[in-house]
């Protein structure tokens, strides 16, 4: 399922407008971007977890050449499928 998909649907079971279930969606979408941004961690019970993973810098090799190369430290968003989505997924 894409984001437009996810737009339709909302429109359809909630009876609502296509753009006001699009309003829904990037509003969703733009409050948990904001919250990982905070480094703070969204959760939805039941459902998944999303946080954001640090990675200290370090000195790696170019696999192609084999030259030392380093690189920087950076963050990463992580999602974690909660104890129900796992359940649903494996039934």
């Amino acid at each position: 399922m894409n984001k437009m998909e996810l737009i339709l649907a909302l429109k359809n079971k909630a009876d609502i407008p296509k753009d006001e279930a699009e309003k829904v969606v990037n509003i969703f979408f733009d409050s948990m971007t904001q919250a990982l941004t905070r480094d703070e961690r969204v959760e939805i019970r039941g459902l998944c977890s999303f946080y954001i993973k640090k990675y200290k810098s370090y000195m790696g090799r170019n696999p192609k050449t084999g030259d030392t190369v380093f690189i920087k430290a950076k963050q990463l968003p992580f999602f974690k499928a909660g104890k129900e989505l796992k359940d649903r997924v494996n039934k």
